[in-house]
């Protein structure tokens, strides 16, 4: 705006310039207004930019987190099913183990009472053997008794069928010197 110097002017002129100044001042208000209005439409659709993209990094943030949270829940839940997998396995496999510990207990158990019913029948046999080894002994011991008595029988048979026989015998000689001593009597 050009502000003309002072001259001295009728005052109508000077109204009419003083309106043209004024109506180029509205004009400029208008415009500023205008560019301001235009600044200030700019800022609020930078901001209300600002705001989408801070909602949109909002609401980006909150699927993340959700994810995370879901992904976190998900991970505590495979944690804790492997950690009951394990215990399961572990119980089992303690099942397991007490029930073999029981059946070797058990075979142990049988080991030993046929290990006991096999000594005692090791000692019956060996039992019974003696008492049949002593009842052979004695019947031998009997036997050979008999045979000593019959033996000792027979030999006492023989001695007397002996001295029987040299009792004839003898009485043969004395027969026959007899014989031959009246023979030789005689003649």
């Amino acid at each position: 705006m050009n502000v003309p110097a002072a001259k001295p002017e009728n005052p109508d002129t000077q109204l009419f310039d003083a309106q043209t100044a004024l109506r180029d001042m509205q004009r400029a208000v208008v415009a500023v207004r205008s560019e301001l209005e235009l600044a200030q439409m700019r800022r609020d659709q930078d901001v209300q930019q600002t705001l989408a993209t801070g909602q949109d990094e909002i609401k980006l943030l909150k699927a993340t987190a959700a994810s995370l949270r879901e992904a976190l829940e998900q991970a505590a839940i495979a944690k804790d099913a492997a950690v009951q997998a394990a215990h399961a396995v572990a119980v089992n496999e303690i099942a397991q183990l007490k029930a073999t510990a029981a059946a070797l207990r058990e075979q142990l158990e049988l080991a030993r009472i046929n290990a006991e019913a096999g000594l005692q029948a090791a000692h019956a046999a060996s039992a019974n053997e003696i008492v049949q080894l002593k009842a052979t002994a004695a019947a031998l011991r009997e036997q050979l008794e008999l045979a000593r008595i019959s033996a000792e029988n027979g030999l006492q048979v023989e001695r007397q069928r002996a001295q029987e026989e040299i009792a004839q015998l003898h009485a043969s000689i004395v027969a026959i010197r007899d014989t031959m001593d009246k023979q030789s009597g005689k003649k």
